[in-house]
């Protein structure tokens, strides 16, 4: 079966660079549009797992990580993985393992993505069975929620991750004390958790919203309360269609308004993570990132600015394709 797709509603529509289009080209194609998503999945991760162990070999003891331009080893630092006393670390094999197993999942990954782009139908619902249920159309709300759900579930299970590390699997590293510490009764008051979401603080406001919590209690218990209530609307999308006046809010009728919903998300996160990066000293401890912070603060701040001005443009992209 041979299918083409047009693409001349894309940026690059008669560019002679051809490699702009990108997956545009796959927009009807749910099935290798499907191994795109992975195979881009694999690369992510490809890049991790090659990064964490270049950052292991190239690691100097007792010289503080960010003043060796570390990225992601004071990431797993702050996880309590290798980490002794006074921030110290004291074993670098936990790192190597696991940029190992980055790198052993960027394979199946990769391989899951070739599979769907040259072997696998190039439209899920032609094969019938369990696999059609996963094909898509971009007006079909119910479809789209179905994928939605089990994204939401992911991400639910993602932040488990982490209370399960911090109570049960070592715990994790608290700059206040200098050392790694089982997380044993995390802040489950839903009015302490999402008073944050205001701004407010012991009863008063405070200007770094989310990025004022100063203490893992709160910051795992925040964990589990997203945890639970993304699973909860993973299964509510799966279950239930969308209601109709959420469909005039938030309209879906082509791939340009999903992928502008996307990057709009996308720059709030780059933006609250900013202000971590750039106040917060318990979820990013001075003895792994150091004091001195703007920079990374700014590249975050405009990496958001640039997800923000993808959205305009894919959103008033939407609205004429649209009309």
């Amino acid at each position: 079966m041979t299918v083409t797709t047009s693409t001349d509603r894309t940026f690059a529509a008669n560019t002679k660079l051809p490699w702009l289009i990108g997956n545009a080209r796959l927009t009807d194609l749910s099935g290798q549009l499907l191994g795109a998503h992975i195979a881009h999945a694999g690369l992510i991760i490809f890049w991790v797992g090659t990064t964490t162990i270049s950052e292991v070999l190239r690691y100097v003891p007792n010289v503080p990580m960010y003043k060796q331009g570390l990225i992601l080893l004071p990431h797993l630092a702050t996880l309590g993985w290798g980490v002794g006393t006074g921030g110290q670390i004291v074993d670098t094999y936990p790192y190597f393992v696991i940029g190992t197993l980055h790198l052993i999942a960027s394979a199946v990954l990769g391989a899951g993505g070739l599979f769907h782009v040259f072997r696998s139908p190039a439209i899920l619902y032609t094969v019938g069975g369990r696999v059609a249920r996963f094909h898509y159309e971009w007006n079909d709300p119910k479809q789209l929620g179905l994928i939605l759900g089990h994204h939401l579930i992911i991400l639910g299970l993602g932040a488990f991750l982490l209370v399960l590390k911090a109570m049960f699997l070592g715990g994790i590293y608290d700059t206040h004390l200098q050392d790694v510490r089982l997380i044993s009764h995390p802040t489950l008051n839903p009015e302490i958790i999402f008073s944050y979401l205001v701004g407010m603080k012991n009863g008063s406001w405070n200007i770094l919203g989310l990025a004022s919590v100063d203490n893992l209690e709160d910051v795992i218990g925040g964990h589990i309360w997203i945890g639970c209530i993304l699973i909860i609307g993973g299964i509510w999308h799966i279950v239930v269609t969308p209601f109709s006046w959420v469909r005039k809010i938030l309209p879906i009728e082509n791939g340009e308004e999903i992928l502008s919903y996307s990057l709009l998300g996308l720059a709030l996160m780059s933006w609250i993570s900013a202000t971590f990066v750039g106040y917060n000293s318990t979820v990013f401890p001075p003895e792994f990132y150091g004091s001195e912070r703007l920079g990374m603060a700014n590249t975050q701040f405009f990496l958001g600015i640039v997800a923000f001005l993808g959205y305009v443009w894919h959103a008033w992209r939407s609205r004429s394709i649209s009309s």
